[in-house]
């Protein structure tokens, strides 16, 4: 079984076998917003090294949502369309999150049960492992934040935009999100100082001089074009603030990339904060952290004095490890269905 998880910047795929659990995972850059050509390139290279031998293709996305469409709904036809010409349309199932896989020829018509529902696979996983739970994925874009318990998904939106308004969606990743979300100043040679709306530098160049980025995580080009080095993402920072990387020391620019991260966190704990505050989790239940930017999810965890969890110890690893982790949707919609087909 594959598992492919469509996105408007990166494709996921995952090797599942019931007998070895994951087997293998890539995540791999895919503008989709450039056009389809991209996804699919993107596709070829993931079946020349994934899918000798595979009989059962899963599919979520949510590169429904890219500018090159319309609109979400023609989106997922156009997308359910390319991956079934690509594969037996016999063996290719669409998540449509709570009611389970559909044929490509259902998908087309039930769009807004398929549209972005990547999210539910990863917390339905979730609540089949764990008796409860606040599911937090960061990826390289947005954040998902998804209370489980008693085998259910307790998200109170499905669409993004009901989501959003709930606080279970958060446009905050650890690599693509332009700096000047994440807060309006910040300190710098002792002042207050507005950022520029501008996109001069994203997170990518904030964790980068924390430290923290995950290799392979940062895999589109920088807001500037330049080089990934520290001096580079110092130099994408020091614009933000109207100044030269040359304006200040190395210090300096580090310091401004802790305090973002401290931003980003601070959202991130609000954002949890609210759902927790909704009664349903015990105060012993787990934060499980997901995605490229789950080291962030860790740091929650202590914040708020609850246990953590990998997302990646929810699955037998046949060798795949935190790649799993990073590909949580399409590892989900694989082993999900493989139980429906069970």
């Amino acid at each position: 079984m594959l598992g492919w998880d469509l996105g408007g910047a990166h494709l996921k795929v995952v090797r599942w076998s019931n007998a070895r659990g994951v087997e293998g995972a890539l995540q791999l850059p895919c503008p989709l917003w450039r056009g389809e050509p991209h996804l699919e390139a993107a596709v070829a290279e993931a079946l020349e090294r994934l899918g000798a031998g595979v009989a059962l293709h899963a599919l979520t996305m949510t590169g429904e949502l890219v500018d090159l469409y319309p609109g979400r709904a023609e989106g997922v036809r156009r997308l359910v369309a390319l991956m079934a010409g690509r594969l037996p349309t016999e063996s290719l199932r669409v998540y449509a999150g709570p009611e389970g896989f559909l044929a490509p020829a259902a998908a087309v018509v039930r769009t807004r049960l398929v549209a972005s529902a990547n999210w539910h696979a990863s917390a339905a996983l979730a609540a089949r492992r764990l008796p409860a739970g606040l599911l937090v994925d960061v990826g390289s874009t947005t954040s998902d934040l998804l209370p489980f318990a008693g085998g259910a998904v307790l998200a109170r939106g499905y669409t993004d935009h009901e989501r959003q308004a709930r606080g279970e969606l958060i446009y905050a990743g650890v690599a693509r999100t332009p700096v000047m979300a994440l807060c309006r100043e910040a300190p710098v040679g002792g002042e207050w100082t507005g950022l520029a709306a501008e996109h001069f530098a994203t997170t990518a160049d904030v964790y980068r001089l924390t430290g923290e980025l995950p290799e392979g995580a940062d895999q589109h080009p920088a807001a500037d074009g330049g080089d990934k080095s520290r001096a580079g993402s110092r130099r994408r920072l020091a614009r933000m603030v109207g100044l030269d990387g040359e304006d200040a020391g190395a210090e300096a620019w580090d310091g401004l990339a802790a305090y973002l991260r401290g931003r980003q966190l601070d959202r991130l704990e609000q954002a949890c904060g609210r759902l927790l505050s909704r009664g349903e989790l015990a105060p012993d239940a787990p934060l499980v952290g997901a995605g490229t930017g789950r080291f962030l999810v860790r740091r929650l965890a202590g914040r708020l004095e609850r246990p953590w969890v990998d997302f990646e110890t929810l699955l037998p690893l046949g060798g795949a490890g935190a790649a799993a982790s990073d590909c949580a949707p399409a590892a989900a919609v694989a082993v999900l269905a493989t139980l429906e087909a069970a």
